[in-house]
């Protein structure tokens, strides 16, 4: 994969998959946006592509605002001419328990700030960003949605239906916009080892739980899932559009009957 006189915007740049996909797309060859509201974590995932003889800007935006995405997308195009590459990947959770709660029992405003941050955002950052890839023939877009958009959990009904929603919104981005030249896929990742999910391996078991529900065995890491978004972001995947690419180590492949064999 190269990336040479290509610039990427990456959201929720600063950890995870969005700080590996930043990486990996500065490493061959591409100049990145490094976005994130967190500006130390942009500052140095930027500073780190710089010493690698990488070319990055960091910048700082909240998603949700709708100021702080036109200004993302603007001083993209001000700053390099060009947008070829959108990885919608900025997400975060309430940091209280009122996050997991049945549907009865969920709270409107986590049910709101999940929607618009998991939702909304990808919707205005694509809506932005589509004008300038038309003007430069084309571009690809990306958008981290999860497994959790194609099945059912239980208790997590606002995080459910964000990432089910990223997932019908990229395919019809992608029927829109083909003639345009542009691509849009998203990844849907499993359990990843990334700070949006470190408080829950803090529960005493759950490590186990995720393990053992995984075929592979272990939780992801970043780099595994920026990889398939960075193979979407490619001319590799010239022929690919409108696809939600797996990548969980085989979790939902996997089905809930009880295993009639030693598993090993």
């Amino acid at each position: 994969m190269n990336f040479d006189a290509k610039v990427g915007l990456v959201t929720g740049a600063a950890s995870g998959i969005g700080r590996a996909t930043a990486l990996g797309f500065a490493q061959r060859g591409g100049t990145v946006v490094v976005a994130d509201i967190n500006p130390e974590g942009a500052e140095q995932v930027a500073a780190e592509i710089g010493a690698s003889g990488g070319k990055a800007l960091a910048l700082v935006a909240d998603v949700t605002t709708q100021a702080d995405i036109d200004a993302m997308i603007s001083r993209t195009v001000g700053e390099f001419g060009r947008l070829d590459f959108l990885h919608n990947n900025a997400f975060g959770m309430p940091g209280d328990d009122r996050f997991a709660a049945r549907t009865g029992e969920l709270d409107d405003q986590v049910w709101d700030k999940t929607l618009e941050l998991g939702l909304t955002a990808v919707f205005q950052a694509m809506k932005r960003a589509i004008p300038e890839m038309r003007k430069n023939g084309g571009g690809a877009i990306v958008n981290t949605a999860s497994i959790s958009g194609l099945y059912a959990d239980y208790g997590i009904a606002a995080y459910n239906a964000a990432k089910a929603g990223v997932i019908n919104l990229t395919r019809v981005v992608a029927v829109e916009y083909a003639r345009n030249g542009i691509r849009a896929n998203c990844v849907c990742p499993g359990a990843i080892n990334t700070p949006l999910i470190a408080p829950a391996l803090e529960i005493a078991g759950f490590q186990d739980k995720f393990d053992a529900a995984i075929p592979i065995g272990r939780l992801g890491e970043p780099e595994e899932i920026a990889n398939v978004v960075l193979f979407l972001a490619s001319d590799l995947a010239s022929f690919v559009t409108g696809s939600a690419f797996v990548a969980d180590g085989g979790q939902t492949a996997k089905t809930g009957s009880p295993s009639f064999l030693a598993e090993g």
